[in-house]
């Protein structure tokens, strides 16, 4: 089929922008990708991966990079506090074509990944330019870049992320991501022998978990409840996170808290969730990823769920008679999945801060699980 547009541009080069240049250029539409950093870099620790993202990884032709990498597994353990005893193990459904049903990454192996992934394409990649403009034009819309160029393109793309300028700049009506009184603190690990696969405890009103990075490698992720949103100061975040691990009885925990040291990435993330009502297009835009719904990291499914925008804009945008449609067919198939994905990570956000219902937890966890791996 003949694409509906021929010019788009990109806002943002994070994993929804990469995706997004490498399933349109598939697509036979001519792409340009800008990027405001100028060394295109992606910071942060592991990266939690569901079958549904898997699917993805095949999708775009990275699936294999990403197995030479990474880890992958099947199953995912409920872990006793006290015993470090296996409690029971969710399943995590395999999807499409792998071989693993859940896996993990270190997020900057990821990005560079993909990076070389656009870079194979014909994509033009601007790095160190943002739009600072944009003007509805007949067919088409005028972009003003910051390094003082300009261009006309069919559609432009925002994946800029949780604070996007795009949606800010065209959307000013929208509330801002709301912080949901929880962080997420990350660091990486040696990976703990005596574990088949990854896992997670819950205690008190504290929840850690662990996954693969590499063969030898894993990453722990723990959620706080903080009320207030507040800075912490980065030089005290390994005794930090040791004392919250040590508030665990287990052993395993407590053998982890006491390796940590300056090598081991610690990082401290405050959590914002949004999901921004239809229409996501306006004036010749679309949002995509985080831009439009961005999630708590609960399901382990924000970067999932913004991959899949992209790879479904692209398929609509090749089918679609003309843009209208085609923007209408990506927002229905869109919305229902990532309203799930944002409500869902919220409730579980919500009952481990209040210390509800741990049963509620664990279907909601499930119930979710068994929807990322169903169709697109």
């Amino acid at each position: 089929m003949t694409p509906c547009v021929e010019k788009v541009l990109v806002v943002g080069g994070g994993f929804s922008g990469m995706t997004a240049a490498i399933e349109l250029d598939r697509a036979g539409i001519q792409v340009d990708l800008v990027e405001t950093d100028p060394h295109w870099r992606t910071d942060g620790a592991g990266i939690s991966l569901h079958g549904a993202t898997l699917r993805v990884f095949r999708q775009i032709g990275i699936y294999d990079e990403f197995l030479e990498s990474g880890g992958g597994a099947n199953g995912f353990d409920i872990i006793h506090p006290v015993s470090d005893e296996t409690l029971f193990t969710l399943p995590t459904p395999v999807v499409g074509d792998v071989a693993f049903g859940n896996g993990g990454v270190m997020r900057p192996v990821l990005a560079n990944i993909l990076r070389q992934r656009v870079r194979e394409t014909a994509t033009n990649v601007r790095l160190g330019v943002t739009f600072t403009k944009v003007t509805p034009v007949e067919g088409g819309a005028q972009v003003e870049f910051s390094d003082g160029t300009s261009g006309v393109y069919d559609l432009i793309v925002g994946a800029d992320g949780v604070n996007s300028a795009l949606r800010s700049a065209l959307w000013p009506e929208a509330d801002a991501p709301a912080y949901v009184g929880q962080g997420v603190w990350r660091a990486v690990v040696d990976w703990p022998q005596e574990l088949e696969r990854p896992g997670m405890w819950a205690f008190e009103d504290l929840k850690v978990g662990i996954n693969f990075v590499s063969p030898t490698k894993g990453y722990i992720f723990l959620t706080e409840p903080r009320p207030t949103l507040e800075h912490l100061d980065p030089t005290g975040f390994v005794e930090y996170l040791r004392a919250l691990l040590k508030r665990f009885p287990s052993a395993l925990l407590n053998r982890i808290a006491d390796s940590l040291n300056e090598d081991s990435q610690v990082l401290y993330r405050p959590l914002f969730a949004l999901l921004l009502p239809k229409p996501w297009s306006r004036q010749r835009c679309v949002l995509i990823g985080d831009a439009v719904h961005a999630t708590t990291p609960h399901l382990a499914a924000g970067a999932c769920a913004a991959m899949e925008d992209a790879v479904v804009l692209a398929e609509e945008l090749s089918a679609a008679k003309d843009l209208a449609a085609g923007l209408e067919a990506y927002e229905n198939r869109r919305f229902g999945r990532c309203e799930m994905i944002v409500n869902n990570s919220r409730r579980l956000c919500d009952i481990e801060t209040s210390g509800g219902d741990r049963a509620e937890h664990s279907r909601i966890m499930q119930t979710s699980m068994g929807a990322l791996a169903e169709a697109i």
